[in-house]
């Protein structure tokens, strides 16, 4: 007869077959290591220390330059006598006389160009008849150079202040409309739509879906909105200011001061540093939703 093979369950158990079996399992089980978290999403690692050492490396860099000889007094000079400049300028109460103007020109025009600006982007992102009517006209305006219109803001507002907030209002409106339609064409439709699925009204839609989920587009066109105001606000007080950080520079430039040219140039970026900031802790603020 032939031989039939025996079923699996009655052969025989292999007693080190098994013992090698638990010991190769338990070796992989001791090897085995946690996944790393691989879900951040490529979210921004706070490092404020990282532009600290930037700025320390850069000045450092220039102070020994010109202390060495291998960059030219002539064209930038010392960090440390800049420094110096700008301690006798606020000794000497200089530096509020010159700052304060500056900054209500800024603030005021700003605040006027960056209001019309995103209430005009958001009417054009809802509205289609607005959209079809003024997108054309924003298109042509936005390349506009808004300093090749100062003396026509001149002729219009007079030299004082009028016509200074005239063109950082203009010079802000222009990209916060684009920032702000943009942002608003860029909610995700699907929220939309679930909203009205269930009945919400169309304020509530706006409210509570459309500006959340604008708001970040609409921060970031502020940023490089203001960054606009403050080179705007450098040429307008070029032109009939007695008083501002524009007419420092130009004064400082008219005469080859460097350090008091460099000094007004400082003043600038820093006030460019914290309105970056400002705008920072907005975001963190009003996007805190955001994962």
């Amino acid at each position: 007869m032939p031989e039939t093979s025996k079923p699996e369950s009655l052969k025989p158990w292999n007693s080190t077959s098994g013992e090698s079996k638990q010991a190769s399992g338990s070796s992989l089980a001791s090897k085995q290591q946690p996944v790393p978290f691989r879900g951040g999403g490529f979210a921004p690692v706070s490092r404020p220390w990282m532009g600290f050492v930037v700025f320390f490396v850069l000045i450092a860099f220039l102070e020994a330059g010109t202390r060495i000889g291998f960059i030219s007094a002539l064209t930038i000079p010392k960090p440390s006598d800049v420094l110096n400049t700008f301690f006798e300028l606020y000794s000497s109460g200089l530096l509020w006389m010159h700052l304060v103007p500056s900054l209500m020109r800024f603030v005021i025009g700003a605040a006027i160009g960056t209001l019309l600006g995103v209430s005009l982007g958001i009417a054009i992102g809802l509205f289609s008849y607005v959209r079809a009517g003024l997108v054309p006209l924003i298109a042509a305006l936005f390349p506009v150079p808004k300093i090749a219109l100062l003396p026509l803001f001149v002729i219009w507002f007079g030299i004082d202040e009028a016509s200074k907030y005239a063109l950082i209002a203009f010079g802000t409106f222009t990209p916060m409309v684009v920032a702000t339609y943009g942002a608003v064409d860029n909610v995700d439709r699907g929220l939309i739509r679930m909203g009205q699925s269930f009945n919400l009204a169309w304020f509530s839609i706006v409210r509570k879906i459309v500006l959340p989920g604008a708001m970040a587009g609409i921060l970031s066109g502020l940023r490089i909105a203001l960054a606009i105001a403050i080179i705007l606000l450098v040429a307008a007080e070029m032109l009939g200011a007695e008083y501002g950080i524009g007419a420092y520079i130009l004064q400082a430039g008219s005469l080859y001061d460097l350090e008091r040219l460099f000094t007004g140039v400082a003043i600038l970026s820093i006030l460019g540093v914290l309105v970056n900031s400002a705008i920072g802790l907005i975001e963190k603020r009003v996007l805190r939703w955001r994962v």
